[in-house]
């Protein structure tokens, strides 16, 4: 199930205003200037990795095209550009009409990227182009880094749970992508419920120390629960004493017990002992569930302990120290008037400190060795070689302003699975390092 199946708007009726004023500006002057109608290419990509990291994780792509299609200038919307005077009248009239007509091409949701990747191409007017810079980059920036950074810990995890439970630590819109893109990366949950409405993620959650504090003991907290939720419920066991809650939490639910969660701690200690203590009880089958500000790292260093599943929150939705992925959105080619049989001109930026970009609208292919491992990201603006025709990463998205391409979340959840295990195996190595294959241009 996806947002398109449930019928859901997105967060706001417009997306029109998720933009910088400097957007509507360059309008208003290119319509002046006769140039707006020039038909021009738009690239998304990234420079440079977060330090450290050894590959990116596209994720964002099916909000992308919702914000698209709900990019319009309502009443609304045009009344306050109107009152405030950011843009003049003929420039409000032409946004009174703004649909997107071009096309989009793109990394599908959940592929692997490097520095240069063309992970989003957007061909159109000037006019209709330039506008959904800022939203684009709002949300590939944001939801991409959500999506490295549970990669990364979905890596770590090697096949144990992982739920999301980030929504206390950042906006509530930001929470509900930050879900979204969390399961793009490999969690199996979330506690977010409107995560779970707006996009079918799995949910989960039973109760917190309030619960247990609220009763005058822990077993009558722990019967309350089970009462409520049946045996295979979670306890949560830390609130006092860790043995005192497991030995009565397998006395009010017995061997049925479904988990345990602990929340605080020297959690690899904890966690052998609460298993060994779970196993003389005859709790053989009860699941030991571990939350407490985990990263990446904190995962791997609880490979050895008997973990069933981790809860991660603040790390995961702030991108593990890195929220956003420096993602820009650049003009790489147009037309050198408004004809719409005029050639595209390559343009590029030239500037120093690292910021020059590389002109031409590009295709890209990731080339294998001979065991099918990926080796390098080939860019080219030319012919594509036959031997990267069936290596080609970009898709069509939107064809002459109709969506084309959306697709269940799960789709793009198994896409990444498959893309991370087609990397050479040092991609998931937490050490730091450059990224796992060089960007070739040709």
């Amino acid at each position: 199930m996806n947002a398109a199946d449930l019928g859901l708007p997105v967060d706001v009726p417009s997306t029109a205003l998720f933009t910088d004023q400097y957007e509507l500006t360059m309008l208003q002057a290119a319509l002046r200037a006769g140039t707006a109608d020039r038909r021009s290419v738009f690239e998304v990509f990234t420079r440079r990795l977060p330090e450290g990291r050894r590959y990116g994780v596209l994720a964002g792509v099916g909000r992308v095209l919702d914000a698209v299609e709900n990019f319009r200038f309502d009443p609304a919307v045009l009344g306050f550009l109107r009152e405030r005077e950011i843009v003049d009248e003929p420039t409000l009239e032409w946004l009174a009409g703004y649909r997107f007509s071009g096309d989009i091409w793109g990394y599908p949701e959940g592929e692997v990227y490097f520095p240069g990747s063309p992970v989003l191409r957007v061909e159109g007017s000037f006019a209709e182009c330039v506008l959904l810079e800022t939203v684009i980059l709002s949300i590939l920036n944001h939801d991409s880094a959500i999506a490295a950074a549970a990669s990364r810990m979905s890596a770590a995890a090697g096949g144990r749970r992982l739920i999301e439970m980030g929504a206390r630590r950042t906006h509530e819109l930001a929470a509900v992508a930050s879900s979204r893109a969390a399961y793009v990366g490999g969690f199996d949950s979330t506690s977010d419920l409107a995560a779970g409405f707006r996009y079918g993620i799995p949910t989960v959650g039973t109760s917190a120390h309030a619960f247990t504090l609220l009763h005058d003991s822990e077993r009558d907290a722990f019967r309350a629960q089970v009462d409520s939720l049946g045996r295979g419920t979670t306890l949560l066991v830390d609130t006092y004493d860790v043995a005192e809650a497991v030995r009565t939490a397998v006395e009010v639910a017995g061997p049925e017990l479904g988990a345990v969660r602990i929340d605080s701690g020297d959690l690899l200690l904890v966690a052998h002992r609460v298993r060994a203590q779970l196993d003389e009880l005859g709790a053989r089958d009860t699941k030991i569930v571990v939350t407490s500000d985990l990263d990446e790292y904190a995962i791997a260093s609880l490979a050895a302990a008997p973990v069933d599943a981790y809860g991660v929150g603040t790390q995961l939705v702030t991108g593990s120290g890195h929220p956003t992925c420096s993602m820009v959105y650049k003009l790489v080619a147009r037309a050198a008037s408004a004809d719409p049989k005029a050639p595209l001109v390559p343009v590029a930026k030239k500037s120093l400190g690292g910021k020059a970009s590389v002109g031409g609208r590009k295709w890209a292919a990731r080339r294998r060795d001979a065991d099918g491992v990926a080796a390098a990201e080939v860019i080219g603006t030319g012919p594509v070689p036959d031997a990267l025709a069936a290596d080609q990463l970009l898709v069509e998205l939107v064809k002459g302003g109709e969506v084309v391409a959306r697709e269940p979340l799960e789709t793009a959840r198994a896409r990444h699975i498959t893309a991370r295990a087609g990397l050479p195996m040092s991609a998931i190595q937490l050490s730091r390092g450059e990224p796992v294959l060089p960007t070739e241009y040709i």
